[in-house]
């Protein structure tokens, strides 16, 4: 039996998940996201495809982030007709990303086209999608829940098993049948950490002959998750006696969720002073909604500390979620110290930018980087701290403090990778394909595998992987 593995996508980058694998004549996709990084480079991989989408058979989610599920919508208005699968968390999340994304692509568009017109001149471009074209996308997803298998095609089965990334998050079993035989192909999607807040620790694959494994992280090692609330609870101190501003560009799904829960436990443990939280996204007061209903999802630690008391790890008294744009403009009027939660989590569009243009050059504010943050944008300039950034055109002296988590990540660092891959059976496993990871991450996760006597490949866009029994 021959199988046929390519990507079109986060293959020696980090960003717009697109893989493929062929078998009996038919065509499954994992993942459809969204390419970010430089605005031109973004435009043309986001825009102009490499395959046809009308033959993709169907389509496996492994989990909603943007660069994973930004671009469904345009898989379908290009043809796609099959249906795409996903846990019922990530659908529901996907529908709210996928939505916040149509409404912003149109609002920059309706100010590009009036920029132009001021000039005399005639902006011409589209959205990549529309809100109509996500309610279409969502009509195609069939929701499955972990350890259920589903058939995708003649002869191809998958099974969702837990991620431990963001919420609904799914490493997927692919298994193909041929006259007797089975091959098994797994798919990392974004891999998690142990003992993450609220969600579960990533469930181990099944044995499996060939691994598509995620490697953001494969030259990084993060601090300890248990770190993360001591250095929480410094740096809010720390500013706080210095009469500042905690501002954090955190991602809207799973990301201030996290950072709520911990801030919950420690205002819970007097370790910080009662200050107010602003949560100033509308995305993610709604995924906060989300995460309240799919408690499927949660760990042990997460029931035992809130939901067996009743009580709501999102929610207590210091936290206050804005949700329209009266209230975060006053927000940069604020005179008194408090933390502000704010989307987009690298800081490229969305309301952080105001609040950065507005505290950046305090030296008294601190700049909490939770995250990771992609080549050339806003946020990788902060967190290397470079003296001068530019916001809205205009450029910023960084004055304020920057302090990086790294606790935070929820991506697995390459001793996770490691310690997960060797939890496989290492007889059965022929070779490792390495995606999503920029060129150095790679090439130093590569040289551990291989000194491990692992068989790794780095995926390169385009190029085809024939695959055996």
């Amino acid at each position: 039996m021959q199988v046929e593995l390519f990507s079109y996508g986060a293959a020696q980058e980090v960003t717009g998940s697109k893989h493929f694998v062929k078998a009996h004549r038919q065509q499954i996709m994992i993942d459809c996201g969204a390419f970010q990084g430089k605005r031109q480079e973004a435009e043309e991989k986001n825009r102009n495809w490499p395959f046809d989408a009308k033959i993709v058979q169907a389509t496996v989610l492994t989990h909603a982030h943007y660069d994973h599920s930004g671009l469904l919508p345009v898989l379908v208005k290009k043809g796609f007709e099959g249906n795409i699968y996903s846990t019922p968390a990530s659908r529901d999340l996907a529908s709210l990303i996928l939505m916040d994304s149509a409404h912003i692509q149109a609002k920059d568009i309706e100010y590009l086209k009036k920029k132009a017109a001021k000039k005399g001149e005639v902006f011409e471009k589209q959205p990549l999608y529309i809100e109509d074209d996500v309610v279409r996308a969502l009509d195609h997803f069939i929701t499955v829940s972990y350890h259920r298998p589903f058939w995708v095609g003649d002869g191809i089965k998958v099974t969702f098993f837990d991620a431990g990334h963001i919420l609904g998050s799914a490493a997927a079993l692919m298994e193909i049948n041929h006259n007797g035989q089975t091959m098994r192909i797994g798919f990392s999607g974004d891999l998690g950490r142990k003992n993450l807040p609220i969600i579960r620790d990533p469930e181990i694959l099944p044995d499996v002959d060939y691994l598509v494994m995620e490697s953001t992280y494969g030259h990084r090692l993060h601090d300890p998750i248990d770190s993360a609330m001591d250095k929480l609870a410094e740096v809010v101190n720390r500013t706080v006696d210095r009469g500042g501003k905690v501002i954090i560009p955190a991602f809207a799904v799973e990301r201030t969720q996290e950072l709520i829960y911990f801030l919950h436990l420690l205002n819970d443990q007097g370790r910080i002073p009662e200050i107010p939280i602003y949560v100033d996204s509308p995305m993610a007061v709604n995924a906060t909604s989300i995460f309240r209903v799919h408690q499927e999802c949660y760990d042990r630690e997460t029931r035992e500390a809130f939901l067996e008391h009743h009580k709501n790890p999102f929610g207590f008294n210091q936290v206050r979620y804005i949700t329209n744009v009266e209230e975060s403009k006053k927000l940069n009027g604020l005179s008194e110290s408090a933390i502000i939660i704010s989307s987009s989590g690298m800081c490229e569009a969305g309301r952080i930018l105001h609040h950065l243009a507005n505290n950046i050059e305090n030296p008294k504010n601190t700049i909490m980087i939770v995250g990771f943050m992609a080549e050339h944008t806003l946020g990788r300039r902060i967190k290397e701290e470079q003296t001068e950034v530019k916001i809205f055109g205009d450029y910023y002296k960084l004055k304020a403090e920057v302090v990086t988590m790294n606790a935070f990540s929820a991506h697995a660092d390459y001793s996770e990778i490691i310690e997960y891959i060797e939890q496989l059976n290492y007889k059965r496993l022929k070779r490792i394909f390495l995606v999503h990871g920029e060129p150095d991450a790679q090439s130093h996760l590569k040289q551990l595998l291989n000194q491990k006597n692992y068989d790794v490949s780095v995926v390169k866009s385009g190029e085809v992987y024939q695959l055996q029994v």
